[in-house]
């Protein structure tokens, strides 16, 4: 099912010439340096394409022959490759390895194999291309001393040198690659009809009858895969191997279908692409059977914003929820199906973390649910609406990226889409960040509230809410009164000891949520000392008030809380604390 849509996807957007989809035996690839050649094959200048300054730098993609299957230690491209391939010059970091390990002659040996074997492909081509002039120019090309040619480019020399970079050739004069001009083309073109192992079957994706691909092309753009690539489909063992069938024979899926499904992702998983959003170690990626603006807005819905549009997040949401009220999904294309791939990285394969498929408006209102479940009560200064990314750093040690618990980004999305609740490992992950800083702050607020509505909405036949966006005094769960008195509590001691740098949360906050027994007698006693120092009595007396309401119906402090109990614990502190903040106190005649 995944391989047919993704097959479906590069059927209509290579029908459509703005969407620049490779066409079959091409790809589209980052091509630093061009070298720019005569009629002779005499270099006339290395052309630099990338933009942008220092280490942001981004090349020129280009649509050059698709790279070779690297089953072999050396597989060349046709036309284009590292500069290794190209022009024998060393990848640096590779030569040092070497060096370190006694083996550089071998690495020199292997670099004469590699460049060999680019210059063969070139050279064994059809007497018919090579009358082609930007073909011929080439093949001139190596039989110079190029590397004499080229060093009297000095600054783009040493880049090459250094950063061992893909590489191609113009011919001067030209607008378009030597492997672009219309020979070329014509020649990759003809040899996906007839290059193969001559096996004709079924194909298990098409239904049609077609050659069978028996190393299907690499996906790239998964983060943390090996950088050449990796595959979705894939038998390199035999013990993977079944029916005296080897590699892509186990699962007959024909050339056409396996060039238009590994095209078709490798163009979502491409740079800048609006249809990808990246969580954690999963890739997750979005499309539509049918055009549609979804299909670039999920990115915008759940992504970090820009630091140059920093309200692309809160438009993009709010965008839908005005869809759904008006009714505009309720037309022709809310029946549009919506599909969501998550993947990740394992070894030379790539995982298949989460496959979801659904229409635009079951998708539109799952996406909302999630929002609806994260509001909460929050100060003006933070943003109405949380991306994926803020919500994880939130509960990661640090607030590092770095230190975000593995999986837990893909599971956190995955349950969106399926609607689900959330992993029982992000309530736990807030709760001790909060316990490890003694800070309820919004996003792990937000995060606690979602994953404990989710967790009863799913359980509970009416679905009903039990955590609401501000105030409960209603809410009879014992965590979330004991949160609320907590902060009552706090409040107390903030008022009577004005500009206090540390108060009871610092010390007892830990203790208070996880085991109340141990400590809220103490705290009861604290609580008659810092209300005895209050000048204002009045105030004293709506405190005391406030703390006998919350109690009332507690017969003892238990001995210790549950995890989700916790999580009500700390959203109850967080509520009572939000209340504090909105409503005008009388303050005490010591300013307060």
């Amino acid at each position: 099912m995944i391989l047919q849509a993704l097959h479906s996807y590069y059927e209509r957007k290579s029908a459509d010439p703005e969407a620049h989809m490779a066409p079959p035996g091409f790809e589209w690839k980052d091509i630093p340096f061009i070298v720019e050649i005569d009629s002779q094959g005499t270099p006339i200048q290395i052309v630099d394409t990338r933009e942008g300054e220092g280490k942001k730098k981004r090349a020129r993609s280009f649509l050059v022959p698709q790279g070779a299957k690297k089953s072999v230690n050396v597989a060349a491209n046709f036309l284009w490759g590292t500069a290794e391939y190209v022009l024998k010059i060393p990848d640096q970091k590779k030569l040092e390895a070497q060096k370190a390990k006694g083996k550089e002659e071998r690495y020199r040996k292997r670099l004469d194999e590699m460049n060999a074997a680019f210059v063969e492909k070139i050279e064994k081509l059809s007497e018919h291309l090579h009358e082609d002039p930007g073909i011929r120019a080439t093949i001139m090309f190596y039989g110079r001393s190029p590397e004499e040619d080229l060093e009297r480019y000095e600054d783009e020399w040493e880049q090459i040198k250094t950063t061992n970079p893909n590489m191609t050739f113009r011919l001067q004069g030209d607008q378009e690659l030597v492997c672009q001009r219309s020979a070329v083309r014509e020649s990759v073109q003809m040899d996906q009809t007839v290059d193969g192992d001559g096996v004709d079957k079924f194909c298990l994706v098409t239904g049609q009858e077609d050659e069978i691909e028996r190393l299907h092309p690499a996906i790239k753009g998964v983060w943390g895969a090996q950088t050449s690539g990796a595959n979705i489909v894939s038998y390199n063992l035999d013990a993977f191997n079944s029916y005296a069938k080897t590699q892509g024979a186990n699962a007959p899926v024909g050339r056409r279908a396996s060039f238009g499904y590994t095209t078709a992702l490798n163009h979502l998983l491409r740079k800048d692409s609006r249809q990808r959003l990246q969580v954690g170690d999963t890739s997750t990626v979005f499309w539509a059977d049918k055009p549609t603006e979804w299909e670039a807005q999920v990115s915008d819905i759940f992504g970090e914003p820009p630091k140059d549009d920093p309200d692309r997040n809160a438009r993009a949401v709010e965008a839908l929820y005005k869809a759904i009220d008006r009714g505009l999904l309720e037309k022709d294309e809310s029946k549009t199906k919506f599909f969501v791939l998550g993947l990740a990285p394992n070894a030379a394969r790539i995982a298949i973390r989460f496959w979801h498929q659904g229409t635009v408006s079951e998708m539109a209102a799952r996406i909302r649910r999630h929002f609806d479940d994260l509001a909460i009560l929050r100060s003006p200064r933070d943003p109405r609406y949380l991306s994926i990314f803020r919500l994880l750093r939130s509960i990661a040690n640090q607030g590092k990226a770095d230190n975000i618990p593995p999986n837990l980004g893909g599971e956190l999305i995955r349950s969106i889409f399926a609607d689900l609740p959330h992993p029982h490992t992000l309530l736990s992950a807030a709760v001790r960040r909060i316990r490890a800083e003694q800070n309820v702050t919004y996003p792990r607020a937000a995060l606690i509230k979602a994953c404990i509505n989710r967790a009863m909405r799913y359980s509970n036949a009416d679905g009903k809410e039990e955590l609401r966006m501000s105030l409960d005094e209603t809410n009879a769960n014992v965590g979330y009164r004991l949160g609320r008195l907590f902060a009552v509590l706090e409040k107390a001691q903030e008022e009577a000891n004005p500009g206090i740098n540390a108060t009871i949360r610092d010390r007892y906050y830990g203790a208070a949520s996880s085991t109340p027994m141990t400590v809220f007698s103490t705290l009861l006693k604290l609580k008659n000392h810092h209300l005895s120092k209050l000048e204002n009595r009045g105030r004293a007396v709506n405190l005391e008030k406030r703390i006998g309401e919350i109690m009332e119906g507690l017969d003892d402090f238990p001995a210790q809380l549950a995890l989700a109990d916790q999580g009500r614990f700390a959203i109850g502190y967080y509520h009572q604390r939000q209340d504090f903040f909105t409503k005008s106190q009388p303050t005490s005649s010591k300013g307060v």
